[in-house]
């Protein structure tokens, strides 16, 4: 059987599961008709009367639930590095466990170029499935922000576009409803301030917070979560080596420590053993320790970073590497 033969037998089963998924994500409006902010809970999260550990606890979301976020708030003076809550429909609930999604159902791009593109997932989450057999199997769920490479685009037999998305990591492939990844233009991409020779990155790990020099005056401050767990931040001089748009990181640790994230944005490597600086869809609590060495920012300051170090991805591509790159300063 040819693989468009099966992948229209096997993809069509799925359509109305997707569709009934995604009807969840439709925000409420205000009074003025506006839509109001998203979020998606990463982790099981407490809900509460008042933006206090110390309040009346009403509830808890599960992992992925989408919620609407109706204001912030500062609460409790701990923990300092993130004192913010956030009003949803059932209670307040802390930010760190909140990713703030949109859900933005793009145009599927009809003709998907030789070596293919870049696309963002624009919706709060995802399912992806890949081949088993004869049939397809569930395989990960993929986020909004993450990034992925997109080789080619099918159909099912109720003519409903899906995505055929390459894992860099573990090989062969994965299908995602193709309105719910955005492809990313090539002006998003684009090097900034190119002109600029002197640039430089000093993260301090004291302060969990990154700066970005040029010319000796620094021009962006983001916070930033380093290495807590096993693969703690090494200090020293380093560059960034390589840059890639998407990345599928991954480690199986007995002691319970492992991850598997597909899809990591914007990352710049600065060493040879994988640390780098990336965007992070799987928290929201920048400012403390808690990666397995990389430092992770926002997807809006890592994109920046990836866009305003050397050396520069060409149009297009997906991978550069370079001994010449901009240089990154770790300090204790």
């Amino acid at each position: 059987m040819q693989r468009r033969e099966f992948l229209k037998l096997g993809l069509a089963s799925l359509f109305s599961l997707a569709f009934t998924s995604q009807r969840r994500f439709r925000p409420l409006a205000t009074l003025q008709d506006q839509p109001i902010l998203l979020g998606r809970t990463v982790s099981s999260l407490r809900y509460y009367d008042r933006p206090s550990l110390k309040g009346v606890e009403l509830g808890y979301y599960v992992t992925d639930t989408v919620v609407n976020i109706y204001e912030s708030r500062i609460g409790d003076l701990e923990p300092r590095h993130n004192p913010i809550w956030l009003r949803t429909d059932q209670g307040w609930v802390h930010s760190s466990a909140v990713q703030f999604v949109r859900n933005d159902p793009a145009t599927p791009q009809t003709n998907v170029p030789n070596g293919g593109f870049l696309g963002e997932i624009c919706v709060p989450f995802t399912q992806a499935w890949t081949r088993k057999g004869d049939g397809l199997k569930r395989s990960y769920r993929y986020y909004y922000g993450s990034t992925h490479w997109v080789t080619s685009l099918t159909t099912d037999n109720f003519d409903n576009p899906w995505y055929e998305i390459v894992d860099d990591l573990f090989g062969g492939y994965h299908y995602i409803d193709a309105t719910h990844l955005r492809a990313v233009d090539e002006e998003e991409v684009t090097p900034i301030r190119t002109s600029v020779t002197d640039k430089k990155i000093i993260i301090k790990l004291s302060e969990q917070k990154l700066y970005a020099y040029e010319n000796g005056r620094v021009i962006l401050t983001a916070r930033c979560s380093t290495g807590t767990f096993e693969g703690d931040t090494p200090v020293g001089e380093f560059r960034v080596e390589r840059k890639q748009p998407s990345r599928h990181m991954a480690a199986n640790e007995e002691r319970g420590n492992g991850f598997d994230l597909p899809g990591v944005p914007w990352v710049s490597f600065i060493s040879w053993t994988g640390v780098s600086i990336h965007g992070t869809y799987w928290h929201n609590d920048y400012g403390r320790p808690r990666s397995h060495g990389c430092i992770n920012l926002t997807p809006a300051a890592s994109k920046w970073i990836y866009r305003w170090t050397l050396p520069n991805v060409p149009p297009g591509g997906n991978y550069v590497e370079s001994k010449e790159g901009t240089l990154v300063l770790v300090e204790a």
